[in-house]
């Protein structure tokens, strides 16, 4: 088994198309990590706010300790290692001990070496964990809270191999169902005969068995499209926008383009296109949307 393979075979525990992407996180801030500071072990209480940063920001609505992921890693073959300041190993997920003991984590010396003598893997590596689990809008910021350089990242074939290639028509057809318009707010910007700042997104998120197919699919600006997959906005089972009471607004313009859509009902797609399907609207409302919503 390769790097590539050892490192997707971890991506996430997944059930009913549950997220749970806490030692793909972990590996992705070990990676940037490395690229800037070499194999140096890395101590948990100097870990621990950005990693609880990351699982808020990019894991599931759930709330998870970052001990959860620091710990069970080390059950993976040959990713991670923790050791505490006497020379044992974790002593477990709790950061309580964790933080008294001043465990350390790192990555595994045979990966550290396969690094270090290979400079394109890091970007592999990379581009593996984060299309392995992330929407493609999150992808760069991810990669700015860690410290890695998204451009250098390339796609190893057994990502592509493993979910399929993307159909190329999907992103045409959703636009074409929606008439070119952002489905909850009404952009509809052209430049020279292209429609620019539109999106096809994904309901439900391809690598969590989201399909390339209309029913799955929705036309939403590029603003709006990142919102969605971050989960300030979403939608209900009658296709209502909803807006997290997460979510924080001080300027006219960030209110108007986001809190005026409480209950607004989105765009329908034209007559005799499918609509979104219950069961993703579902998916992303347990899975990604930061609820609760703010009352219309």
């Amino acid at each position: 088994m390769d790097w590539v393979e050892r490192v997707l075979s971890v991506r996430r525990y997944s059930r009913n198309g549950e997220r749970a992407p806490h030692k793909p996180l972990l590996l992705l801030y070990a990676l940037g990590r490395f690229r800037s500071e070499g194999p140096r072990p890395i101590e948990f209480s100097a870990a621990e706010q950005d990693l609880d940063r990351l699982l808020q920001e990019f894991g599931p609505p759930r709330t998870t300790s970052p001990g959860y992921p620091f710990h069970h890693l080390t059950n993976d073959d040959r990713l991670w290692e923790v050791t505490t300041a006497d020379g044992a190993g974790s002593p477990g997920p709790n950061v309580g001990p964790l933080r008294k003991l001043h465990a350390e984590g790192r990555l595994h010396p045979a990966l550290a070496t396969a690094l270090s003598e290979n400079s394109a893997l890091l970007p592999q590596l990379v581009r593996a964990l984060l299309d392995a689990n992330f929407a493609p809008s999150l992808h760069a910021d991810i990669c700015q809270m860690v410290g890695l350089d998204l451009a250098e990242a390339a796609l190893p074939p057994q990502v592509s191999d493993e979910f399929g290639p993307r159909d190329p028509a999907f992103r045409m057809e959703v636009l074409e169902a929606y008439e070119y318009c952002c489905a909850f707010c009404g952009y509809d910007g052209w430049l020279s005969g292209v429609a620019v700042g539109l999106d096809a997104a994904h309901v439900r998120w391809r690598t969590y068995g989201g399909a390339d197919d209309l029913g799955n699919g929705i036309c939403l600006c590029a603003l709006h499209h990142r919102l969605f997959d971050r989960g300030v906005v979403g939608l209900t089972d009658d296709h209502a926008i909803t807006v997290s009471r997460k979510y924080v607004s001080r300027a006219d313009t960030s209110r108007s383009l986001v809190l005026a859509l409480v209950g607004r009902p989105a765009q329908k797609p034209q007559a005799g296109s499918a609509p979104v399907e219950p069961q993703h609207i579902a998916w992303h409302t347990r899975q990604v949307f930061r609820g609760p919503a703010r009352a219309a």
